[in-house]
């Protein structure tokens, strides 16, 4: 649905904002609000299938070059997919509204933040039988740089108890990492805010709701100030529920060449390592390091207990054999209290890749996870935010930098190795 876009531009404050705004503070003004475009809504009943604006539309002299466009894929398997594309001198990153909000790429240059799936296309949800292949049907459409796993439950397929409507205690088949995955956005808004840096802010709500069921409202936020080479992931996770419910969100970021290659290595400052399984377990001696492709290469899973610094924040980089390349991500352990490190480095036709996932909770099955103690609940109403800062870096001394400050951190601490697995 194509409307004029005087219709669709409102200069409009964030009234589903992440930030929380004290009712005792004076009403923002019209040059303090943000520049709101409508991509897509449920509410109010648009779509627009193709369309673009840059800075020259924005009514914001002077600002710096960016450019933001939406278009739909059409043929094969991904014929209806939304894409959204945000450029600018210092990043160009692309997300999916119809699968899930997921990020498909983030390019610096020549450095990409992504990886070569088997999987060619942007597979529409609505193609993927979930269910199959013993609960792997999510695999079909995996190919993003990051997708969020969740959010009744996330990781490994595999029975699980839950409360039917009746009351009883009942048996359901979970496929691998949940729905959200593939589920559309209800809503898309672009949101660019009107004091410099003029940071964009393209947002979309998931909702994972059932009768006798979960009523999980996602909000995703996905930012970044043109010329910089950083985004930030800000959501926020809320049960629309009246009874207490589990939930389960991991950050599934996934990434090939040319970060991933033979010498390259995983660098963050870790309390404990606990393998997924004995196969891990015999490689954990290892576990930063990474091999070319090799075919046959059977998986390897690690549950890394972050170490923060003194600003409460964990740091995770992987980068490059030579250390001229890295990607940098920083979140906060209490927010997401687990990372996992998968490691995949299978002949590249099959999928060279691995994955730095911090997460609420380790991908095991969910009845693992409440085994363990690493399920979380969330009340009634209640809503949980999580915040990720991505960076890529493509200067030596930079790498080096921060690779030297996380090694003075984990001085303080040695990585405790443990000798029991997640499963």
């Amino acid at each position: 649905m194509k409307r004029p876009l005087a219709l669709i531009l409102a200069i409009a404050g964030l009234s589903g904002s992440l930030a929380c705004r004290s009712t005792s503070q004076p009403a923002a003004t019209d040059r303090e609000k943000p520049l709101r475009v409508v991509l897509g809504s449920v509410a109010e009943n648009v779509r627009l299938d193709e369309w673009q604006m840059t800075h020259r539309e924005a009514p914001f002299p002077g600002a710096p070059p960016w450019t933001v466009r939406k278009y739909t894929l059409h043929g094969g398997r991904q014929e209806g997919v939304e894409v959204i594309s945000i450029e600018h001198e210092g990043l160009r990153l692309q997300v999916s509204p119809t699968r899930g909000m997921s990020i498909l790429r983030v390019d610096r240059g020549e450095t990409r933040l992504g990886w070569d799936s088997p999987v060619k296309e942007i597979v529409h949800p609505r193609t993927i039988d979930l269910p199959s292949r013993g609960g792997l049907g999510w695999l079909e459409g995996f190919n993003e740089w990051m997708v969020r796993c969740g959010l009744e439950w996330a990781g490994h397929p595999g029975r699980d108890r839950f409360t039917d409507n009746t009351g009883a205690v009942a048996e359901m088949d979970l496929t691998l990492h949940g729905r959200v995955g593939n589920l559309p956005a209800s809503e898309v808004e672009l949101l660019i805010d009107p004091q410099p840096p003029h940071r964009l802010r393209l947002r979309g709500r998931v909702d994972e709701r059932s009768f006798h069921g979960p009523k999980l409202e996602m909000w995703t936020e996905v930012s970044t100030e043109p010329g910089s080479p950083t985004l930030r992931i800000a959501d926020q996770v809320q049960n629309r529920g009246a009874s207490p419910q589990e939930f389960e969100l991991i950050y599934h970021a996934n990434f090939g060449s040319p970060l991933l290659e033979e010498g390259a290595r995983f660098v963050g400052a870790i309390k404990e390592i606990i393998p997924f399984n004995a196969h891990a377990a015999q490689f954990k001696a290892k576990f930063a390091e990474y091999e070319g492709p090799r075919r046959g290469f059977v998986e390897e899973v690690y549950l890394l207990s972050p170490l923060a610094d003194e600003r409460k924040q964990a740091t995770a980089m992987l980068r490059n054999r030579v250390g001229d390349k890295a990607v940098l991500m920083t979140y906060s352990p209490d927010e997401l209290p687990w990372l996992t490190l998968w490691k995949n480095t299978a002949a590249v036709e099959d999928g060279y890749v691995t994955g730095i996932e911090p997460g609420t909770s380790s991908p095991a099955n969910r009845r693992i996870e409440r085994a363990a103690g690493r399920l979380p609940v969330l009340g009634p109403g209640e809503t949980r935010r999580f915040h990720l800062d991505v960076r890529i870096l493509t200067d030596s001394t930079e790498v080096k930098a921060v690779e030297e400050s996380i090694r003075d951190l984990q001085s303080c601490q040695p990585i405790v190795f443990s000798s029991r697995t997640v499963r």
